[in-house]
């Protein structure tokens, strides 16, 4: 694939796992995160970060088309022919492998709409990595819209592992608004990491999924803005199966004159167990709003929330500084822990 160097880091971003990032010191930086290229990483960490994209099956999407594709015996990628996106097959019993469908836009001025629809068989056990990365250097807005739907079937699990990421010097927007569909059925497990860490001018993020029988949905998400920027976060799940649970945790960092939006629904139809916690930083001018909603159908539903906004402890910033620390360098440290 021949990919401009704006494409590579997109992808390096995406795919990358956390350990990668930090090895590479892609967590440095104060004003915007920076990335494994950019902050001259090693040659390994890179390689490190791209060879996960060609472990089993992926599609590659740069500027609205595949620039490449790949089925394994297990798993069948076939684009739709109705509309923009994928079909994905995933063979019942299928253990251990891995899905990549990470998107990168580098023009400015794109906006698209993208549907991919998983059908994971029973008793499988997967792992899909997904993200999209913008690079606006333009005037206009660059909006990618990923809708992904999840078919899971009976005794299967799933984890998706979804990064969002934004730069560019453009007065034009990087904006993502993803929408995940889970539907589970007996006996299936689904596990989401869904994480947008600065860059991203504009998201609403939404996320909705009914429970079978004996099921479980957990989902941890990570996100940080800063200047202007917006984020909405929905999340809707109906328990509507005997021994049902959800776990939904967002730990969230604002800063300058962003604001977020957190809002869950959990709806208790059965016999279930539903759990969701926003936990979130503020700094400067930033606003954190927490809504949420508690619906019990039967009194075999145990419903919990829990919220807690607040500042970074003066005590933590002084701690670090007596290390040799300043204080942005302090912040940082404290932020990135926090997150992770």
């Amino acid at each position: 694939m021949n990919l401009t160097d704006e494409e590579k880091q997109i992808f390096c971003e995406v795919l990358a796992e956390n350990d990668i990032l930090r090895e590479s010191g892609a967590w440095q930086g104060e004003d915007e995160r920076a990335s494994p290229v950019a902050t001259g990483a090693s040659d390994a960490a890179r390689k490190r970060s791209f060879r996960l994209a060609y472990k089993g099956a992926y599609n590659f999407r740069v500027n609205g088309k595949s620039v490449g594709r790949n089925s394994t015996k297990n798993i069948d990628v076939k684009p739709k022919t109705d509309r923009s996106g994928l079909d994905i097959t995933i063979k019942p019993g299928t253990k251990n492998e891995q899905v990549h469908i990470p998107v990168a836009i580098s023009a400015t001025g794109i906006k698209e709409a993208v549907y991919n629809d998983f059908y994971i068989g029973d008793n499988a056990e997967v792992t899909i990595i997904a993200g999209c990365g913008i690079y606006n250097c333009g005037p206009t807005d660059s909006v990618h819209d990923g809708i992904h739907r999840f078919y899971v079937g009976k005794n299967a699990k799933i984890k998706y592992i979804e990064k969002h990421y934004g730069f560019g010097p453009g007065r034009g927007g990087k904006i993502l608004n993803p929408v995940t569909e889970v539907h589970l059925q007996e006996n299936s497990e689904a596990s989401l990491e869904l994480e947008q860490i600065k860059g991203v001018d504009s998201t609403i993020r939404k996320t909705t999924a009914d429970l079978d029988k004996n099921t479980k949905l957990i989902v941890k998400e990570r996100l940080f803005t800063h200047g202007r920027q917006t984020a909405e976060s929905i999340y809707e799940v109906a328990l509507n199966g005997k021994d049902s649970t959800t776990d939904i945790a967002s730990r969230s960092i604002a800063q300058d004159l962003s604001k977020q939006s957190f809002k869950a629904t959990i709806i208790g139809n059965n016999k279930c167990r539903g759990h969701s916690e926003c936990d979130a930083i503020l700094m400067d001018e930033a606003e954190v709003h927490a809504i949420p909603a508690l619906d019990a159908k039967t009194k075999d539903a145990e419903l919990i929330h829990e919220a807690a906004i607040g500042k970074i402890a003066s005590d933590q910033i002084k701690k670090l500084m007596t290390l040799g620390l300043t204080k942005k360098q302090a912040e940082s440290k404290i932020i990135n822990g926090f997150l992770h």
